[in-house]
């Protein structure tokens, strides 16, 4: 019996298997070390229709905007695990659920809808797990630093507040002090912002980032 054959023709037939598995996980993102593959990108894609309650956008421009926004993740990852941030805990995840489901009229509303969008309870709560890990790293690493001033927020009242309070209300004249902490709020969360996006530059500046044209065709 010739026994050469039929361990070639499993050498070719464990050949295809990975051959197939590579086309359907191909490398979308190379960030550093780390990959993005098509399947990561695909349930990104996936979840944020879920959670935003719009068609699963599949399109070339959409797949390129989602990668972007990946990127951005994995080097904020990458600081937390370098500088041990603290992480939500279960409680914070599981409030956060808790209001995902609030969107939908009954749990069997919401089961329905995690089967049509093809994302299980487990994907849906490490999205959660990833969007309250980004707000307090933007809390705890940048917001500290924010200072606004009063002209600042005096400044923001007269071009941003006050015609629209002054309609809103036309019984009364707008006060600064009724919308201060607003307005304070607002400028800080703005000022915070506009320091992650230099974060998140200087981050891409100093990390390898190639993206695979041949995924978003």
């Amino acid at each position: 019996m010739n026994r050469a054959r039929p361990i070639r023709v499993l050498l070719c037939l464990a050949a295809l298997a990975v051959a197939r598995a590579e086309i359907i996980d191909r490398i979308a993102v190379s960030v550093g070390s780390r990959v993005i593959t098509e399947t990561d990108l695909d349930l990104e894609i996936r979840i944020t229709a879920l959670q935003n309650g719009v068609k699963p956008d599949f399109s070339p421009q959409n797949k390129r905007q989602t990668a972007e926004r990946m990127v951005d993740q994995l080097l904020v990852r990458n600081e937390l695990e370098a500088a041990r941030y603290p992480l939500p805990s279960p409680a914070d995840i599981d409030a956060a659920l808790k209001e995902e489901k609030e969107r939908f009229p009954n749990d069997a509303a919401y089961r329905r809808a995690l089967a049509e969008y093809g994302v299980s309870e487990e994907d849906l709560k490490a999205r959660l797990l990833l969007q309250l890990t980004l707000v307090r790293f933007i809390d705890v690493r940048f917001r500290p630093g924010v200072q606004i001033s009063d002209e600042e927020i005096r400044t923001y009242f007269n071009e941003h507040v006050r015609a629209a309070a002054a309609q809103a209300h036309p019984d009364r004249t707008p006060s600064l002090d009724d919308y201060r902490e607003g307005i304070e709020r607002t400028l800080i969360g703005q000022a915070a912002n506009q320091q992650v996006e230099t974060w998140l530059k200087e981050a891409r500046r100093r990390t390898r980032v190639q993206y695979h044209d041949e995924v978003f065709q």
